[in-house]
Order: C-alpha cells, then structure tokens, then sequence
C-alpha cells in the first residue's frame, strides 16, 4: 500500500472509530445536565419545547428540591443555558412541574399549581424569547362553582396549554379541575382573560373523585388529540385507554365519526375510541404519550401493568380502519425507591415511554437494566410490529427515567432527549434529581 493510500486509510479509520465512540451509551453521569436540581412529571405539557424565532432555543421547566417552579432555556447557537425561578418555594411536588406555551408573538407563558390545590397560576415574559423578565404572577380564576355537582372540590394539577392558530389565536388550557375530571378553559386575547372552567371528560361516577388521566398533542393549527383512561389504575382493576380528536369545534374519533359538539361538552370514556380494552383481559394500563403521523393519524405509547412487578410498553397506531397495538418491550417494575420494610405507595409509576412527535416511528423509554433503569432509543418501521434499539444510557449507578424529546424539536437538533437521572426517588414529594440531556 502506497502512503496516499495509508493516509487516507488512517483518516477513514480514524472516522469509523470516533463514531463508534459518539455512538456507544455512557453512564448518565457522563452526560451534561440541563440542571443538577429538578423533576418532572408526565401529566403537563409541553414541559420542554423548541422554538426556533429571533433565537434557537429549547425552553423547559422543572420544580426544585426546595420546591421552586422553574423554567429554562438552552440557546442551540451559544450552547448558554439560562434559568429564572417563576416562584420560589411553591411545594416540593413533581406534579407541579410548569407547562410551557410560546405564544404566536413569541412571548412564552408558564403554567402551574400546587398539587391537588385550589388556584392555577400563570405567567408571561415581559418579552419574546426571553425568561429573564416575567410579568407578576397570576392567580387565575377559572372556577365556576354553579357548573358542577355540589360538593365536589377544586383539585387544579396539568396544566396543558394550545393555541390554535387557525381560530384567531384562541389558547385552550386543559387541565385537572373541578370534581378532580378533566376541565378546560378559554382565553381569546392572548392568556389575559380566561373563560370559566368547563368539565369536558366525564366517567361514570362509580366513585369518589373517579379521575380519567389525559395525555395531550396539538399541532398548534387547528387540532388537540386526547390519550386518556377510565381513572388511576391503582383504583381501576379495569382502566382502559381511549382517544379522541378536537376540532372545527366538535370531538371526533379516529376514524372522524362526530362524537359532540364543543357546546355540548362533556363526553364520556365510551364515545371515545377505545383503543386497549382492558375488561378483555383485567390488564390495567396508564396513558403516557400520543402525536400523529406523517398523515395525520394518531399514534400513541402507554403501559400496560400484567402485574404491578411487571410493566409493558405498548405502540398502538391507526392504520386508517383500524388500531393497530403491539408490545414493545417489557420495563421490569415501578421505579421509586421503596424504603426497606414499607409498602410501595406508586406501584405504577414506570420508568417513562414517550414518542419523538418529528418521527413517531421512534421511542425512547425507560427500563430496568442490571437493576437500574437505563434510557433506550427503539424505532420500528413497521406499525410497532418489530423493533431496533439502541442504548444512551448503560451502566449507570442511580435510575434514569421520563424520558422527554421536546415538543417540535427536529430530529438533527442536538441535544434532542432529556431525562431524569434519580440521586434519590423516594416519592413525588420526596426526591433529589438532575435532568440530564443527550
């Protein structure tokens, strides 16, 4: 071999091998961190989300160890991240986790409550694509005490904004309200004035508090897709999933059969799709992901609990006339760390499973690997009938969980994941995180 040949030789090599190292998973303390004290939960979103205007920014928030509610942003270009505290020791809860909306003139609004409490909270930055100045804090007043059943109570948690730009700019915020059911508010000029809240999902009350748990997605044009269930599957022994569409001011099916009118709201679980049945089998499930796909069609993740030890990822997508599910990958059992000689009180929290809405042919999800939980990408090219993956995370020493690909991120914008890497996960209440980005 001549030396032009072995020049170009080494160089090729030398290529090969620094992508195979690009590409081998490292524990998750190799990763950099968006910040060394911060959790979330599933049930508000976006919690992160990308947007690209005056700047290139991916925006996310997260609630403290000391119980702050905190939002940030990493710059794409500078590689700069920046936080601002939106209120300072509010609870030590993950379900307080803020809910992020880049309005249409760029100016980022945040929402969040304590968990279960009776206000909702928001606010907006001074300007846009900026979190270093932010409006007051907003108490909302959303509660129509006469629009529900007497006795119930307010319980305000997930917070979930939209705005539609096909209707004028109208932001919907569903979220947890009244009687503890899925309820929605209103705002035409901007999140200044809000509409009361109105109850929208309603199962039957078999019950106490029964309360449907709703994942969400919007395009930000004209439609909100709902995943959601009969209740917590800690009270439902059958909690099936179900799935519905908003818009042009009704709820529709996959299959676009109407269901009701906005103006008629609330529907029950049983006009919906029902995607996974769970009377069939006495399988509970949980709801934690839904997008659509490249036409459109609805494509969804949740878990399925054979035993509470015993937790399976599903991929349910429409074809066009039908659903079609399919496991993905069992995740071992619940991830809190269960204090020795105590019962575990979430049995159900699994590690996490979440689609990359850019390609919904992709998953990244949590599971138990050598006895910790370890961050996976799997993609399938088939309906979610077989599956590749590849690890991110291996060899950790402490539990690697929610995995979130930010809402509009593009696929070749880097870092695309985030994550929780757990010192400690005690409880939702009881905890020490960093949220980590790959």
């Amino acid at each position: 071999m001549n030396l032009k040949k072995l020049f170009y030789s080494s160089i090729i090599f030398m290529f090969v091998i620094m992508g195979c190292q690009k590409n081998q998973p490292l524990p998750a303390s190799e990763y950099n961190s968006l910040t060394n004290d911060g959790v979330w939960c599933w049930f508000s979103d976006p919690r992160a989300i990308y947007h690209k205007g005056a700047k290139e920014c991916t925006y996310a928030g997260w609630v403290s160890e000391q119980g702050d509610i905190v939002i940030g942003s990493y710059n794409h270009t500078s590689k700069k991240i920046d936080t601002f505290v939106l209120h300072e020791k509010l609870e030590k809860d993950d379900h307080n986790v803020p809910s992020i909306l880049v309005r249409d003139d760029g100016r980022i609004l945040a929402f969040y409550s304590r968990h279960s409490d009776d206000d909702m909270y928001m606010r907006i930055s001074t300007n846009p694509e900026d979190i270093s100045q932010w409006e007051p804090v907003s108490r909302m007043y959303i509660n129509d005490v006469d629009a529900f059943p007497k006795g119930t109570k307010n319980s305000y948690t997930y917070s979930n904004p939209y705005q539609l730009s096909q209707e004028d700019g109208r932001i919907y915020l569903f979220y947890r309200g009244m009687d503890f059911k899925p309820n929605v508010s209103i705002s035409d000029d901007g999140g200044l004035t809000w509409s009361m809240a109105k109850l929208f999902i309603l199962p039957e009350r078999i019950y106490k508090n029964r309360r449907p748990y709703v994942k969400y997605y919007s395009d930000y044009k004209s439609k909100v897709h709902f995943l959601f269930t009969d209740g917590h599957p800690r009270n439902e022994p059958t909690n099936s999933v179900y799935y519905a569409c908003y818009h042009d001011g009704a709820f529709y099916k996959a299959n676009g059969e109407k269901m009701i009118d906005f103006e008629n709201i609330p529907f029950s679980p049983q006009q919906a799709d029902r995607v996974y049945d769970a009377r069939q089998d006495s399988v509970r499930a949980w709801v934690w992901d839904v997008t659509v796909d490249s036409d459109d069609r609805p494509v969804i993740v949740y878990t399925r609990f054979p035993k509470e030890t015993d937790h399976r990822y599903h991929y349910a997508r429409w074809d066009g006339q039908k659903w079609q599910d399919h496991e993905i990958t069992p995740a071992g059992p619940w991830f809190p760390q269960t204090p020795e000689g105590k019962e575990e009180r979430e049995t159900y929290y699994s590690g996490g499973v979440v689609l990359d809405h850019e390609n919904p042919n992709v998953v990244y999800l949590s599971r138990k690997i050598n006895g910790v939980f370890e961050i996976e990408r799997w993609v399938t090219d088939d309906m979610g009938n077989s599956w590749t993956h590849a690890a991110i995370t291996r060899n950790s020493q402490y539990d690697n969980v929610r995995p979130f690909v930010p809402w509009f991120s593009p696929e070749d914008v880097e870092p695309h994941v985030f994550w929780m890497t757990n010192l400690k996960y005690i409880h939702y209440s009881d905890y020490s995180s960093e949220i980590k980005m790959f």
